[in-house]
């Protein structure tokens, strides 16, 4: 082998040695970087696990529910303020709001529970009120329809104490005072305690005649109804409205937004030109 063949082998060599190592310390800062970061998501996993933890201990501690209003705390006294700037002076029968001789019927149905409801009745609501009830343009029909109570029992019970205020025309003072203070969606919040404490906020409500007419059998009658009429215009959730003219036929109402009020705006303008 001439010199320069063996100088060429000898290079080759030390290549491949260097080679290797590149290798080698490559595959070794790889192996490090997958231990630290197996490290990383070992602390990450242990802080999450401390996490969920102290949120089960919360729900154990509160049973899951959410706060409820005293009946005579300040925020009670806040919430139903707000609730009579909105309704107050504006004429109720039974489940209805505005004057009978309004023109237009909007029909809305709703589960206390449903926290979509409650969007709309914090949202467009009051401005439909405003522009429209408390004009006496549209007259609003409140009606059941279960959705978001998981308890066939707890809905007639809650739908039923709302019924029992209209009999002293004050179930839209009821309805709006529990979507303003509606707990956590399937939390439990529902009580007896709950529902007579929305009673107590209640201007004017006779606490002993709303409690005689909360065992009216008919107004589990009415719940019933108001779901077959819901299931016959094709509704399966809430809110769901109609509208016509009234006394007349009614149709159904698409809203493109529950938080303003523009395309209830559209059908009920709609109806008085009609």
């Amino acid at each position: 082998m001439s010199p320069v063949e063996s100088d060429e082998e000898d290079l080759t060599r030390k290549q491949r040695r260097e080679q290797a190592r590149s290798e080698r310390k490559a595959l070794e800062e790889a192996e490090a970087a997958g231990a630290q970061r197996r490290k990383r998501l070992q602390q990450l996993g242990i802080v999450v696990t401390v996490v969920v933890v102290a949120i089960v201990i919360v729900l154990v501690a509160t049973g899951g529910k959410s706060k409820t209003i005293a009946p005579q705390s300040a925020e009670a006294s806040k919430v139903a303020s707000t609730v009579v700037s909105e309704i107050g002076g504006i004429p109720q029968s039974t489940n209805t709001l505005g004057s009978p001789t309004a023109p237009v019927t909007l029909v809305y149905y709703g589960d206390l529970e449903c926290p979509i409801c409650k969007d709309f009745t914090l949202g467009a609501l009051p401005q439909i009120i405003q522009k429209w009830v408390r004009t006496g343009k549209v007259r609003i029909e409140y009606r059941s329809l279960e959705t978001a109570t998981r308890e066939p029992e707890t809905f007639k019970t809650q739908q039923t104490a709302a019924l029992a205020a209209g009999q002293q025309a004050k179930m839209w003072d009821y309805i709006e005072l529990f979507y303003h203070e509606q707990g956590e969606e399937s939390s439990g919040y529902v009580t007896e305690s709950y529902l007579q404490g929305l009673a107590k906020q209640v201007p004017g409500l006779n606490l002993s005649q709303w409690t005689v007419a909360r065992n009216n059998s008919a107004y589990a009658n009415q719940i019933l109804a108001d779901g077959q009429a819901a299931s016959g215009a094709g509704f399966t959730g809430t809110p769901s409205f109609q509208i016509g003219k009234t006394g007349g036929a009614l149709t159904k109402l698409e809203y493109s937004s529950l938080s303003e009020s523009t395309s209830f705006d559209e059908a009920i303008e709609k109806q008085l030109k009609a």
